[in-house]
């Protein structure tokens, strides 16, 4: 018998409570909006057992979390570092791999590749460490073994369950003593002790409790694969996120080959750290050089067309920015269309543009690309999306060899970014030498002495729409 699982007990009571599919909050009573994170239609019904949860288990565990509290001088560093995984994207995105006794969260749209990417991991602990344990509940073994034989994972160190009930997996980890872990997925897995259907709140938050503790009693890594909603969020309570070590997030566009494996959580480094593949015939392969498969080829780019450098996490990524502004003609209101960008953030643009230099764009249509696939949520892109703006209304390209940096305020000043040392020198290996920067970024990028960049630093956007579109040359 499992530590901290309950016997079955005959006059146990049962009831019914409805849970938040959010946050996973309980109410006794149905409930439209959330009283706790305020969302919507959220509410699903569960006859639950009067006893003890999963989550009480995990705080009074024994093991490598005493109940008796000692002085952290004498607790020994047992850690025997990070666990390569064999593809060196994987490792950059977890600042070096998986650490021993680790819990990460893996999300992603259906079809996106996560069991590929899973499959590729395993295939490479296995082959350098020793077994690997992956349990699906969502496929049969041999449409695994179809996978596998595509993309060539084939070590013997390879074990691969089909099972769904966590008391049985849980064996099988105590059993095995892989490397490595993978739950495929955490929304099929029940425990047997609980009433409630598999991929409910109650059973994802409980059974995501005694993988957790799990991990943490024996020191094995262990992936847990989460389904996302239509809007895109991992589903299930939002306590497992909180109780997971680090949350990964498969992300791409179908139309595109490239995916990114993002890191939004990670407690043993940094977060927002990205990895890049591309998916082939033959799995997916590592794309070292990430900006170049970004950027379009040359360097003239045509009006409303410019060059950027986005900050992921400690990765400088060089990314094309479209914009498309037309008369609007018709009737109601004109069209905001963006594809891998924040619609917020462009409204902002847009009005700051519309104050500070007059344009109309009450009578315009704008839309804004980001090529690749990829989504640009920072805020140094700011000057880069108006500067795109104003290039496509005036149907004036920027000059050649040319990247522009910097967030934008609503008064239109260009404020600093962090990195600008590194987005400038990224920039330059490419060819990129004119570079339009903050100004409080330019001493900064001067004391770097970075050969061959020929930077100018702005104070506000007119300043730098001034220099482009009305200096010859654009750089100084």
């Amino acid at each position: 018998m499992l530590p901290g699982k309950c016997l079955p007990c005959s006059n146990m009571k049962r009831r019914t409570v409805y849970a938040c599919a959010a946050c996973g909050n309980t109410q006794p009573k149905w409930f439209g909006r959330c009283p706790q994170c305020g969302e919507w239609n959220t509410a699903s019904e569960e006859i639950v057992d009067e006893r003890p949860d999963a989550r009480g288990a995990v705080l009074s565990s024994s093991g490598r979390m005493g109940a008796s509290p000692i002085p952290l001088a004498h607790i020994s560093d047992d850690q025997t570092g990070h666990l390569p995984t064999g593809l060196s994207e994987v490792d950059r995105a977890l600042s070096g791999g998986i650490l021993p006794g680790a819990t990460l969260l893996l999300g992603g749209e259906p079809g996106i590749g996560k069991s590929t990417l899973l499959l590729q991991i395993c295939e490479g602990i296995a082959r350098s460490s020793g077994p690997v344990l992956y349990t699906t509940g969502e496929e049969s073994l041999s449409q695994i073994r179809l996978r596998a034989d595509r993309i060539g994972a084939r070590s013997e160190n390879l074990l691969v369950k089909a099972e769904t009930r966590v008391e049985d997996i849980l064996a099988t980890i105590r059993e095995i003593r892989p490397y490595l872990a993978v739950v495929d997925s955490i929304q099929t897995t029940y425990w047997s002790e609980l009433s409630a259907a598999p991929g409910s709140v109650g059973q994802v938050r409980d059974c995501s409790a005694l993988l957790i503790r799990m991990a943490k009693e024996t020191g094995i890594p262990i992936i847990l694969v989460g389904q996302v909603t239509k809007d895109g969020s991992i589903a299930g309570p939002k306590v497992m996120e909180h109780l997971v070590d680090a949350g990964l997030y498969f992300e791409g566009d179908q139309h595109y080959t490239y995916r990114i494996l993002r890191v939004t959580k990670n407690r043993f480094g940094s977060t927002h750290e990205i990895g890049v593949f591309e998916m082939t015939g033959r799995g997916l392969q590592e794309v070292s050089n990430a900006s170049a498969a970004f950027l379009g080829e040359g360097f003239n780019k045509p009006p409303g067309s410019l060059v950027t450098v986005t900050l992921q996490g400690n990765r400088p990524l060089l990314i094309e920015v479209q914009a498309l502004v037309t008369p609007f003609h018709g009737y109601g209101i004109p069209r905001r269309t963006c594809s891998g960008a924040d619609p917020l953030r462009l409204a902002m643009v847009l009005a700051v543009l519309e104050k500070r230099l007059g344009i109309p764009f009450g009578t315009k249509d704008v839309f804004l690309n980001i090529t690749g696939g990829i989504h640009l949520d920072e805020p140094s892109s700011d000057l880069a999306v108006a500067m795109a703006i104003v290039s496509s209304d005036r149907d004036q390209a920027l000059p050649a060899q040319t990247v522009v940096f910097g967030e934008m305020g609503l008064s239109g000043e260009i404020r600093g970014v962090k990195g600008a040392e590194q987005r400038v020198a990224e920039a330059c290996q490419l060819g990129f030498i004119h570079q339009i920067v903050p100004s409080p970024n330019l001493r900064e990028i001067q004391l770097a002495q970075i050969a061959q960049a020929r930077c100018t630093g702005v104070e506000s956007v007119i300043e730098a729409i001034d220099r482009i579109f009305h200096q010859e040359g654009g750089t100084t």
